[in-house]
């Protein structure tokens, strides 16, 4: 029996108007933020976790960054958004926020910025939420900073369904990006240096402890 996604929303907490308008916002602008059973889930994961530092990739308008950061009091957060005009976004909700002093928001390509830059050396957890075609080269280039013992959280690994069908089946358009995530979800789950589990939750989510 599947399981009611209506369901298990209609027992999620209300969230506090200022987020309820973020998630708002984003849908009349088409702007991709979490599902909301995604987001209540991963942020479960890290309370569970107690990370103390996170460094996301794909502010978008700053909502995953300003769930994160709220649930986990002692946590601080680097961030980093490709869009100027969703940069701009972000920047302004996390002032709303007043989350400025915990979280270091970046803007730039993350494939290009220099790691110089950031808040920290080290990020207990990692979190990829961007270019879905990308998703193997900012595992390769943020990995590192992630210690033994981390865990890094991969969003979207279904690619709404993409990933589950033959490649001829998908739209050409999307092809080369559904065949890089699906490499490289076949990379992750075999990586030695990774324990990862992979999750129906949301658009699907990897979680990768580092051993």
């Amino acid at each position: 029996m599947e399981t009611s996604q209506s369901y298990i929303t209609s027992h999620i907490k209300q969230r506090p108007s200022f987020l309820s308008n973020m998630e708002q916002f984003a849908k009349e602008q088409h702007i991709p933020i979490m599902e909301i059973v995604a987001i209540e889930s991963l942020l479960q994961f890290l309370r569970l976790q107690q990370p103390k530092s996170i460094l996301e990739i794909g502010s978008a308008i700053g909502y995953s960054a300003i769930r994160m950061t709220l649930a986990l009091p002692e946590a601080v957060m680097t961030t980093i958004e490709k869009d100027e005009g969703r940069f701009q976004l972000a920047s302004n909700y996390v002032k709303q926020a007043e989350l400025t002093e915990r979280i270091q928001l970046l803007q730039g390509d993350a494939l290009e910025i220099d790691t110089n830059n950031f808040k920290l050396d080290q990020y207990d957890a990692l979190f990829i939420d961007a270019a879905k075609g990308q998703y193997q080269r900012f595992f390769d280039k943020y990995s590192p900073l992630v210690p033994s013992g981390g865990v890094i959280y991969c969003d979207n690994m279904l690619m709404h369904g993409f990933t589950e069908i033959d490649i001829k089946e998908v739209p050409r358009r999307k092809r080369t990006m559904v065949r890089n995530l699906q490499q490289f979800t076949s990379w992750l789950m075999n990586h030695e240096e990774y324990e990862t589990t992979f999750l129906p939750i949301g658009d699907g989510i990897t979680i990768s402890i580092k051993r």
